[in-house]
């Protein structure tokens, strides 16, 4: 059985990511945890609004909250028939964003978040100054960011873009290898060449690991040579149809391109492809 995290500010973009987290785990055991983490400007700030009390807490903020959250129970129950391996709870916190995050993770034993983000103006402007680039750089937590204009489709196609560095534990990939032989998807591996040298004998050889770990699983090696690594991602996204990308958080650095690049005109093509970050 999983534990996923379904953080929510109940808009529009965080009701798509949930609508895609049961259709991505439609067919596994899961509780799903609805969490809405209220906060104000005094809070934001490291200050306690003067008398507010345990008691006005609940009233003000956190009574709305669980009233919202039991509808969007019942829009879960409108729009997807009953499922007896799908169990919901709902958790309301007044508290800072990550800090409720943190705690509900270890409290819940969570296995997985997963968290909508805005995708159309860019990921520069809606992930690094928001919750979800906080929490995919904060909370050592399997992540699944699920952009706005993103539609459930069958994960046929898996990209998992590495540079062959062994900075982290092999058995952080372990996530990629439940996806592939849950979903029968195919896995590409991915390495990009700025420069134009050739692997180095510690990319070599975890190479070869990488290889021996998802020996059992439908996997091919694509070496791709491009100065810009956004570039090459996205013609490698476009023209083998990718339904999902996977990222080790220890690579955000060398993979910033394709998460915070600036010029907002190159993101387009992440609008719709999920990506999933892996953390040790």
């Amino acid at each position: 059985m999983k534990n996923i995290l379904l953080p929510t500010d109940f808009s529009e973009n965080s009701w798509n990511a949930i609508r895609y987290a049961l259709n991505f785990f439609e067919n596994t055991t899961c509780d799903f945890y609805l969490l809405h983490v209220t906060r104000s400007n005094n809070l934001e700030t490291g200050e306690m609004p003067y008398g507010l009390t345990p008691e006005l807490t609940d009233t003000h903020y956190l009574k709305p909250a669980k009233k919202q959250l039991r509808q969007l129970l019942k829009q879960i129950a409108k729009q997807f028939s009953p499922r007896k391996n799908h169990r919901f709870y709902t958790l309301t916190d007044y508290n800072f964003f990550i800090d409720s995050i943190r705690k509900h993770i270890e409290n819940k034993k969570i296995d997985m978040i997963v968290m909508g983000t805005k995708g159309a103006s860019g990921l520069k402007e809606y992930i690094v100054g928001s919750n979800t680039g906080d929490v995919i750089k904060k909370v050592p937590c399997t992540t699944l960011v699920v952009p706005e204009n993103t539609l459930y489709a069958a994960i046929k196609e898996v990209a998992f873009p590495t540079d062959f560095s062994l900075s982290y534990n092999i058995n952080t990939l372990q996530p990629i290898s439940e996806i592939v032989e849950e979903t029968g998807a195919f896995l590409r591996i991915v390495h990009i060449n700025r420069n134009g040298d050739d692997l180095n004998d510690d990319q070599q050889e975890y190479k070869g690991i990488i290889e021996d770990f998802f020996n059992d699983y439908s996997h091919s090696f694509h070496f791709l040579n491009n100065k810009k690594v956004e570039d090459a991602i996205q013609c490698f996204v476009e023209s083998r149809d990718i339904n999902m990308i996977v990222m080790v958080a220890k690579n955000l650095n060398y993979f910033q391109q394709i998460l915070f690049h600036t010029r907002v005109e190159k993101i387009s093509y992440h609008t719709d492809i999920p990506f999933l970050v892996l953390h040790e």
